[in-house]
């Protein structure tokens, strides 16, 4: 790619627009994460509760693809977006009250949660719309950096500002960012009325979704996009609990590695290279990991899980064969769906995290995690080769005829 790809992208005001209410979202999502992180460590002391309260919603975005993803391909993506936006904000604005019991709190995060993955259908679907087809990748590479920056900056300012915010002053500011995404989409996004009409529901969300789910290859896809991500992520949901002080240093660590190989994978690699890597940066991804069981240096533990971070950039090059494998007019189902399975079992790893935390030291519990998710990564390497050729054969005829 050029040096300023991603400048030209930026000068499309739906873009810029679409690009910077993500920016906004996602910051908001990791200061409000971590607030309820620190909140319900101080109160329990429960490494589960902690774990599931920084990652939790992710159970319930996958009841959200399962009844609402059609939705994400309806006639009003802009409308559906915009309030979308509006109950983030409204919830996040209740998770500031001081007084909110803690029962409240982790249900308005399953809310939260069960509209998440439809927000990210819509996203991406517009963005396959707002965008040109040869840019689609670029962009969205530009949105992934932009989540590990904005994660980075986020667990780096939340653990900052709490040293002189409470954690609920800390969700207030959350709720000013999560409005501000809400008044950028409205302001700049306009509405598609090129779809087709659809009749969103459970019955054509079921249809997409077994279609989607037909093609065995589709499922080693989708098997690798999700599991060895939500194990590792359920390693980071015990930093907490691992380094009570350092914490926030580990996360955006993390993320800082997960910006770093967005930037390398999505930007320097062209597509081929980038399907090349996919299965080495999976190994990347749980590898260090095993380290922290052993207790090392704070510097040292600090570097393993950056490096770490590197691997989340496989996620791009598996995306991509699963695109190539979607029609145009679902293309905002199946991301939504992809999306939704890897927010879940970012859910299931803090929950099989926190669980396994309480019967054995944690670091323990991170270094079988991490171990799982290697294991994962290399039994279901054949099923993911065998769907990459198909893909390729699928392509060729495509490039050919239209050369």
């Amino acid at each position: 790619m050029t040096g300023h790809g991603y400048l030209a992208l930026l000068r499309q005001r739906e873009f810029a627009g679409l690009y910077a209410g993500f920016t906004l979202l996602a910051g908001a999502g990791t200061l409000s994460g971590f607030a309820l992180g620190v909140l319900v460590q101080a109160r329990t002391g429960s490494p589960f509760l902690t774990a599931v309260s920084m990652y939790g919603s992710s159970f319930a975005a996958v009841l959200g693809a399962l009844t609402l993803m059609s939705a994400a391909d309806g006639e009003r993506p802009r409308r559906t977006l915009v309030a979308l936006h509006l109950l983030a904000l409204a919830a996040t604005s209740a998770q500031a009250v001081p007084g909110l019991p803690l029962a409240a709190r982790f249900g308005l995060l399953l809310a939260v949660g069960f509209f998440q993955s439809l927000g990210t259908g819509t996203r991406m679907g517009l963005l396959a719309e707002i965008v040109p087809p040869e840019g689609y990748a670029l962009a969205r590479s530009l949105m992934n950096v932009t989540a590990g920056g904005a994660a980075v900056l986020g667990f780096a300012l939340g653990g900052a500002l709490l040293t002189v915010l409470t954690p609920y002053q800390l969700m207030g500011a959350a709720a000013v960012l999560t409005a501000l995404a809400a008044a950028v989409v409205a302001a700049t996004v306009r509405e598609r009325s090129v779809r087709p009409p659809r009749r969103p529901g459970l019955r054509e969300t079921w249809r997409g979704n077994v279609e989607l789910l037909g093609r065995p290859g589709r499922r080693a896809l989708l098997l690798n996009l999700w599991v060895p991500n939500g194990l590792v992520v359920g390693c980071e949901a015990l930093f907490l609990p691992y380094a009570p002080g350092g914490a926030g240093t580990l996360l955006a660590a993390s993320a800082a590695g997960m910006l770093a190989g967005d930037l390398l994978v999505g930007r320097l690699l062209d597509a081929a290279r980038r399907a090349r890597w996919a299965y080495g940066l999976r190994l990347l991804l749980a590898g260090p990991f095993l380290l922290l069981a052993a207790r090392p240096p704070g510097w040292a533990a600090v570097l393993a899980v950056g490096v770490a971070g590197v691997g989340f950039a496989a996620t791009l090059p598996l995306q991509e064969r699963l695109l190539a494998l979607t029609p145009a007019a679902g293309r905002g189902q199946v991301q939504g769906v992809e999306s939704a399975g890897r927010i879940a079992w970012q859910g299931v790893g803090a929950a099989l995290a926190g669980g396994l935390a309480q019967w054995v030291e944690v670091r323990w519990a991170i270094g079988a995690l991490a171990g799982i998710s290697l294991l994962v990564t290399v039994l279901s390497r054949p099923a993911v080769v065998r769907e990459g050729r198909a893909v390729a054969a699928a392509a060729r005829p495509v490039t050919a005829g239209g050369a």
